[in-house]
């Protein structure tokens, strides 16, 4: 789907100051809405536009911010890391799903204020145990992950 396509529907209903960061699936938006309001309204409109089920992860600015700011990984060339948004209490089932998996080495997992970390070797993360988990279909609805990069992309596009 075009990002142009995706920030237009949000502007059809409502949402204001609509841009989008490059590929990334990410909306930065503003409205006088809070997100228990937003959220089945705009999850309806893409579903209804794009014929798929659309499910979404709001987040304001402060909270993107903390996240990032509370990354508990260094930066290391070698390996990913990523950010796990989603549903209350997904970081526990991650956690556990994490603890049960084979790690491959250096690949290590934290919750820090309700936030799953993950950080991974470069190149590892589809074949790793843990990369697995992410693509069932139970999970499709509850989580979304992203790299710590594109966090700061969006950081400095607000």
């Amino acid at each position: 789907m075009k990002m142009a396509e995706v920030c237009r529907i949000f502007t059809q209903n409502g949402m204001e100051q609509v841009t989008s960061v490059l590929a990334t699936g990410n909306i930065i938006f503003s409205s006088t809405l809070k997100a228990p309001e937003l959220n089945p309204l705009l999850q309806k409109s893409l579903s209804d536009h794009f014929n798929y089920d659309a499910f979404l992860f709001l987040k304001t600015e402060e909270e993107i911010k903390n996240i990032y700011t509370h990354n508990p990984f260094q930066k290391n060339t070698d390996f990913h890391i990523y950010i796990f948004i989603g549903s209350e209490g997904i970081e526990n089932i991650l956690s556990e799903e994490f603890r049960k998996s084979e790690k491959s080495e250096g690949e290590e997992s934290h919750i820090v204020n309700g936030t799953f970390y993950w950080k991974i070797v470069k190149g590892k993360t589809l074949d790793s145990d843990f990369g697995k988990v992410l693509g069932r279909k139970n999970l499709k609805d509850k989580l979304t992950s992203r790299n710590i990069n594109t966090l700061e992309k969006i950081i400095n596009k607000f």
